[in-house]
């Protein structure tokens, strides 16, 4: 039997080290993230700045050159990297821009809206055989992942893998949701890999056997763009040196806490991926404060 623990809000935000006044931007990672498509403009933009917003020092944009305009127009903190794109997707030419940018990246970030191709799979395949630094795999890397079973067991990283129910289908055959948190535990042990399968009280299972569950968040967050928050969040923690598996149960616990925040102030139907961004910074306020809103009903 597995070790489930609860992820509260003492544990998640104790997780979060406390900043020496002597540091500089370097000294709190370099998160590598590469998103964005034509025709999910959104997601880069999401996951970039949910990085910005959780803490790493510098945030560098892997983007197809398609989107550079309104990246630049809507990003002010992350350093866009536009690179050779087809048709407004990345192609295999990108590959050569993103080598020498994760040789000095803390943490990879790979999938939010980057569409479906054959450039994308051999990004995603390029990822998972040569690097050396952690990776968050997300949206449509997953579905790269899906056809490379092998190249994600001998991957040397860690992995970092964030599907919802239905990415985790493909990923995992046979998976029965009201099997979940078997299903999650063996995938993990399968392949190696930090396992957080989102949705109602989203689940983040190691391949030791433990197993996290979430016990912020809401209803009002099911809309498109909070999963990008998501991996720009758990992307930023490890940029920052947090151990991956550490970082995932607790990005997932701090997203969902803004979350809540939003729904409290907008509520569910109203609130946005975008209210999220801004409540970010109020919950890793929290980190610094250990009374902060204890009592206040926001955050739980």
């Amino acid at each position: 039997m597995s070790d489930v623990i609860e992820v509260t809000r003492d544990l998640a935000l104790s997780n979060i080290p406390k900043r020496n006044q002597f540091t500089h931007k370097g000294d709190y990672g370099r998160a590598l993230l590469i998103c964005g498509s034509r025709r999910y403009a959104g997601a880069p933009f999401f996951a970039a700045q949910a990085a910005v917003n959780s803490g790493s020092g510098l945030v560098f944009l892997a983007h197809p050159e398609a989107l550079y305009s309104i990246l630049a127009h809507k990003l002010n903190e992350p350093i866009l990297l536009p690179l050779p794109d087809e048709d407004g997707i990345l192609d295999s030419e990108a590959i050569s821009g993103i080598i020498a940018e994760l040789e000095q990246c803390s943490a990879c970030l790979a999938g939010p809206g980057l569409g479906r191709s054959r450039g994308i799979d051999d990004i995603t395949g390029f990822l998972l055989e040569n690097s050396k630094k952690p990776l968050v795999l997300d949206a449509d890397a997953l579905y790269s992942v899906s056809h490379m079973p092998d190249k994600l067991k001998n991957a040397k990283a860690k992995k970092v893998l964030t599907p919802h129910e239905g990415e985790f289908s493909r990923l995992y055959p046979g998976f029965k949701p009201e099997n979940r948190l078997d299903a999650a535990l063996k995938f993990s042990a399968l392949y190696n890999c930090i396992l957080v399968l989102k949705g109602h009280r989203t689940l983040t299972c190691l391949p030791d056997g433990s197993a996290f569950v979430n016990t912020s968040g809401n209803a009002g967050m099911a809309k498109g763009g909070s999963g990008d928050v998501l991996a720009g969040i758990i992307t930023s923690l490890i940029a920052q040196g947090i151990e991956p598996e550490t970082a995932a149960y607790t990005g997932v616990w701090i997203h969902g806490a803004a979350g809540d925040f939003c729904r409290d102030l907008f509520g569910e139907y109203g609130m946005t991926p975008t209210d999220m961004l801004t409540c970010i910074k109020v919950v890793m306020k929290g980190s610094e404060q250990s009374s902060w809103q204890k009592d206040s009903g926001f955050c739980h």
